[in-house]
């Protein structure tokens, strides 16, 4: 899989977001704006500037007609896709460091961080799909994160639940309606931040990265943890691959950190595990510092993944991928163990 490399950014990658068709790209990084480029090829649709400190996340509504946008200067942004206007913009107390979209575009929610007093809180907008049309300032819910701030959010199959994942390893299940905790599960290790939460095709169902140096796969109705991937590096980014049965996870220890631990610095690729039996079957090398987000093309034809050294990858996958099946190499293992 030759990789397209994209340089639109000068600092970390903090977020790559596909539309629904796959063939735009959306990325956001600490350089104050935001990157748009066609999946093919690679080539710049063009750039959002507006914000006025480092972009944390960036979301795609469904029609592909808008996309929203979360900084550190405490605003939420809403952008006209095609003519790259500035529709609206949300004020926050804190930094926003994760906006999605629901499944038919009409609610935002915003995830803001934990200072200077202010406690954590996930925000439900409400969003006029017209372009056009005026936008509303006014924030429908707020849900306020008193135990832990949420560090990611997003929303289940028919906007039923939002769930989010929290910096001491919890995952909660809220009313979507309401803004009512449902169920509060510890998933990952005490203390250990979620760093990433990506959802299935179908919404019922997500996986969670971790500084655990584990992924999980979890559902949304109970939250009940179905799978555990386990690697060998803090986690930063993990998603699921429409089509096959896999799931990607990107991380890696950053440089001031390796100093203070044994483990050498490195490890900079993109893991492939299979979904149901929690085996790593491939390592994507490339990047020259840690992983800090992964995406993959919901129309499962290949994945993208930002890092800390300011590059997008894109990978198209190739024949081999789509032909590999699981039985087969495990097969090929036992007998070459034999």
């Amino acid at each position: 899989m030759r990789p397209i490399l994209l340089q639109g950014h000068e600092r970390a990658l903090t977020q790559i977001k596909y539309n629904r068709d796959g063939d735009l790209i959306f990325s956001t990084a600490k350089d104050q704006h935001i990157c748009g480029w066609y999946a093919h090829n690679g080539e710049r649709l063009g750039t959002y500037h507006g914000h006025q400190g480092a972009l944390w996340t960036v979301d795609v509504d469904p029609t592909s007609t808008l996309i929203a946008s979360g900084a550190a200067d405490n605003t939420v942004r809403l952008w006209n896709i095609k003519s790259g206007r500035c529709l609206n913009v949300w004020d926050f107390d804190t930094a926003v460091k994760r906006v999605e979209f629901n499944e038919d575009g009409s609610q935002l929610l915003a995830v803001t961080e934990k200072r200077m007093g202010f406690l954590g809180t996930i925000v439900v907008l409400d969003i006029n799909l017209d372009p056009e049309g005026e936008q509303t300032s006014e924030k429908r819910m707020t849900i306020t994160c008193e135990d832990a701030k949420a560090t990611v959010a997003g929303w289940s199959y028919m906007s039923k639940y939002i769930i989010a994942g929290h910096e001491d390893g919890t995952v909660s299940q809220y009313d979507a309606k309401s803004g009512e905790q449902l169920d509060n599960t510890q998933v990952h290790e005490v203390d250990m931040l979620i760093t990433d939460l990506q959802w299935s095709p179908d919404r019922t169902y997500f996986i969670t990265a971790s500084k655990d140096k584990t992924a999980k796969l979890i559902t949304a109705k109970d939250l009940e943890v179905l799978k555990t991937y386990p690697a060998d590096t803090p986690l930063n980014s993990a998603s699921i691959t429409p089509k096959k049965d896999f799931v990607i996870l990107g991380g890696g220890q950053a440089a001031m950190d390796v100093t203070t631990t044994s483990t050498r610095q490195g490890k900079f690729e993109a893991r492939f595990y299979h979904k149901i039996f929690e085996e790593e079957i491939g390592r994507v090398r490339g990047h020259f510092g840690p992983l800090n987000t992964v995406a993959v093309d919901p129309q499962g034809k290949g994945y993208a993944s930002g890092g800390e050294d300011g590059y997008v990858r894109v990978h198209q996958f190739d024949k081999g991928y789509f032909d590999f099946t699981y039985e087969v190499e495990r097969q090929a293992r036992a007998a070459l163990q034999q």
